[in-house]
């Protein structure tokens, strides 16, 4: 009777077979070779085989270019990787990894076979990252072998690893594999067995979010995936990744969800099965969300939905001044946007003393554009001219447009467009910065809510391009081709939204950060964990821990809040951790703790 493999030693992980030799594949067996491992490479397809030796030989001749190898170290690499069309010849392997379609039928498949060929303590890892790494296991001879290791596309730039255990797995098969994944270079994370893990658990849902969104034409395909680069400092849009991943893909991640969750937020959004079934399926066959120039290509050509160029067909009315209503730190940003660029500015408070605050404000933010070579000392000056402090809303008699930023309270805002509507000209466009409050409700407190339109600008104002155009059912056309011209002349970028909670970015950005605050309060992952799998899987410039803490675990509450009540989604419920966590005070680095505690200043 074999030792248990909990009970032996585990010998230095020195061979490694990888079976399944696509895009994954390749790229983990490229990072293996890289790192002095012999590498077995298995596919029953010869073309895949040869096309992986290509790939190593041609990334390779780059790495000698770039000066990152020499040529002997290449031949190396190249001589440390060897391909064959059958299992068997993973006899020899000290771990397996698994790199095949997402398919249970094909992945069982190929674990019973290697139970017939590799030795009792070879490790069988799984690359999968929609299938229980469970149920892989259970049909295994030797169950307490078997894990998961989920590496990210491309595996030889992303760091991330996810170090898959299941209920049966030996604590000395994770430790040796994730002993070779640092020697690897990358960053494990030790995760459970659920369907997407860490990072695609919160990566697909948002993504199906977004495929909804579009699908329901609330948002172009455009102005989804800009206002997520732009709001939230994503490195793609959710279309086009989708489109990267594979729709179809992301449909089978999704549907694997749904079955283990019966969240909605992970039942799979219809466009993903009607492009799929339609061979949609992205960049892979030339055509997804958007079509490119030929099957495989990353470049996106012209189609029936592409926005046309030009001028906007209805004009939009004159604006030469502006009156911005608040002293916080997004009032006087946005004030300072507008002076500089050229607008005469009425910033106006409650008292001269909060307005002459403000604009003392923007003088400091512009003395440090002036420290960073950003402007000249001429310019600053000329722009703080433009502004003009006022401790009363009657200076807003002869302003184009009429902007608040005052607190995100339904009913301040509501008096203060009644304010509005009682001192403005006619024509002027007034605008709500409101983030997650109904524009309507605001355009009704007047007795003009045909020039009543949001603008949502986001925080610091000055250095965010994105502005969320919230037109309501009663907005006109010159109103908002108006606003759309005076982003261009301040060097926003606009994305056009309809008058519903979170608008864009608020309405797919806060369901991801309550779900990775549920897989916390769940004891699934770290806080530490979940924050490095995001940045390092997904690109994000910050995990949804730390953006918490930035943005106030008070304020995140309120949006979750809302965006319940609109949508009456139980998935979108927010966490009972997230409401503790603010009934306690501790609402983020403003109090000095939230998720984690911050040194007080």
């Amino acid at each position: 009777m074999a030792t248990p493999l909990s009970d032996t030693p585990l010998s230095p992980l020195k061979t490694v077979a990888v079976v399944g030799l696509g895009t994954m594949g390749t790229g983990i067996a490229e990072v293996l070779a890289q790192a002095g491992r012999d590498v077995i490479g298995i596919d029953i397809s010869e073309a895949a085989t040869a096309h992986a030796v290509t790939a190593l030989e041609a990334s390779t001749a780059r790495g000698v270019q770039r000066g990152r190898c020499t040529e002997q170290e290449r031949a190396d690499v190249l001589s440390r990787f060897r391909t064959f069309t059958d299992l068997r010849a993973a006899a020899d392997a000290d771990l397996v990894i698994e790199v095949t379609p997402e398919s249970y039928d094909i992945k069982q498949q190929v674990f019973r076979a290697l139970d017939g060929i590799v030795r009792p303590e070879t490790i069988l890892a799984t690359g999968t990252n929609a299938l229980s790494v469970t149920r892989l296991a259970a049909d295994s001879a030797r169950p307490e072998r078997v894990l998961g290791l989920h590496f990210f596309n491309p595996a030889p730039a992303m760091k991330l690893v996810e170090v898959v255990s299941s209920v049966l797995t030996a604590p000395s098969a994770v430790a040796a594999v994730t002993d070779l994944a640092l020697q690897l270079g990358k960053e494990p994370v030790a995760v459970g067995d659920r369907p997407g893990f860490v990072a695609d658990g919160l990566l697909f849902g948002y993504l199906n979010q977004a495929a909804a969104m579009y699908e329901a034409k609330y948002a172009s395909r455009e102005d989804i995936d800009a206002a997520m680069k732009l709001g939230c400092g994503l490195p793609m849009g959710p279309l086009a990744l989708l489109d990267l991943i594979g729709v179809d893909t992301a449909r089978t991640v999704l549907e694997a969800m749904y079955a283990e969750s019966r969240d909605r937020l992970h039942a799979p959004a219809p466009i993903l099965k009607q492009l799929s079934e339609a061979g949609l399926t992205g960049r892979k066959s030339g055509r997804g969300f958007y079509s490119y120039e030929a099957p495989g290509s990353a470049t996106v050509v012209r189609d029936a939905l592409t926005p046309l160029d030009g001028a906007a067909l209805t004009p939009g009315r004159t604006v030469r001044s502006v009156g911005v209503a608040g002293s916080g730190t997004m009032a006087s940003g946005i004030a300072e946007v507008f002076a500089k660029a050229g607008y005469e500015v009425v910033l106006a408070a409650r008292t001269e003393e909060k307005a002459q605050a403000a604009k003392a404000r923007i003088g400091k933010s512009l003395s440090r554009s002036v420290d960073k070579g950003r402007m000249t000392a001429e310019a600053a000056a000329q722009t703080l001219e433009r502004i003009t402090p006022a401790g009363s809303y009657d200076a807003f008699a002869e302003v184009d447009l009429a902007l608040e930023a005052v607190a995100e309270d339904l009913e301040i805002k509501q008096q203060l467009f009644a304010t509005f509507d009682k001192v403005c000209k006619p024509g002027a466009v007034l605008a709500t910065t409101t983030s997650s409050l109904p524009v309507v409700a605001c355009a009704r407190a007047t007795s003009r809510p045909q020039d009543v339109i949001g603008m949502h600008f986001f925080n610091p104002a000055p250095a965010m391009k994105l502005v969320e155009v919230v037109r309501t059912v009663l907005t006109t056309d010159d109103v908002h081709a108006t606003v759309r011209e005076v982003c261009a002349k301040i060097r926003k970028h606009p994305v056009d939204c309809g008058d519903r909670a979170g608008f864009i970015v608020n309405a797919l950005l806060f369901p991801y950060l309550n779900n990775a605050i549920k897989m916390v309060q769940e004891h699934y992952a770290t806080l530490d964990d979940i924050d490095a799998a995001m940045k390092l899987g997904g690109g994000y410039p910050m995990g949804p821990f730390e953006l918490l803490d930035v943005v106030g675990l008070d304020v995140s509450l309120a949006i979750e809040k809302v965006l319940h009540r609109e949508f009456r989604d139980p998935g979108l419920a927010p966490a009972p951790l997230l409401e503790h966590l603010v009934a306690a005070g501790c609402l983020g680095r403003k109090t000095g703790r939230g998720f984690r505690e911050y040194a007080r200043r």
